[in-house]
């Protein structure tokens, strides 16, 4: 990470979500996600804040850019982990892996940016949720009509289903909305693997 707590991961992911997504914008966002900043890890949270703004003025596209960038995410840090501990992970029950792939969507929220911090409380077996602070997602002026969590909700969908667990993720409140939280419900189906 860089000294204003911007990792080049989400950098990275939302700069590879923009070129999947508006391949003909990409020049334009490339202003403040340079890829010789993202090299040398200058990508600060102004530049961060202004893509953002930016992107939730793409309308339905903004959703979009955000899950792919999400599960850009999640399956370069898995990667990013050693096969022994992929393959550990794999091999724990169902229920025990549920636990430490939550371990990691806390450190991915972490890693994204530094001010981000994920709880993660189990209500009933397999009923849980994310409370999910300092998201720089959204952090807005005013409160708009959507929730802004997509990112967050495709990173958790996909780190699970990467280790075959089967959890369904959804956004229960947005700070950006104008919730008093960013609040996501998951449920996890033991017994179904992930596709």
């Amino acid at each position: 990470m860089n000294d204003a707590g911007v990792g080049r991961l989400l950098v990275a992911s939302l700069h590879q979500g923009i070129a999947d997504v508006l391949p003909t914008r990409l020049d334009f966002y490339e202003s403040w996600l340079n890829p010789a900043g993202l090299r040398d890890g200058r990508i600060g949270l102004a530049p961060m804040a202004a893509v953002l703004s930016f992107l939730r003025q793409e309308g339905e596209q903004y959703n979009a850019i955000a899950r792919r960038a999400g599960e850009y995410t999640a399956e370069w840090m898995v990667l990013a982990m050693s096969p022994l501990e992929r393959r550990f992970t794999n091999a724990l029950p169902p229920r025990v892996r549920l636990w430490y792939v939550m371990r990691l969507v806390r450190r991915l929220v972490r890693q994204t940016y530094g001010g981000s911090r994920a709880i993660v409380r189990w209500r009933t077996a397999g009923v849980g949720a994310v409370d999910l602070r300092g998201s720089l997602f959204c952090q807005v002026r005013e409160p708009v009509a959507q929730p802004l969590c997509a990112f967050y909700a495709a990173a958790i969908r996909k780190l699970a289903a990467l280790f075959q667990l089967d959890v369904t993720v959804q956004t229960n409140g947005c700070r950006g909305a104008g919730a008093a939280q960013c609040l996501m419900v998951l449920a996890f189906r033991p017994e179904a693997q992930a596709q």
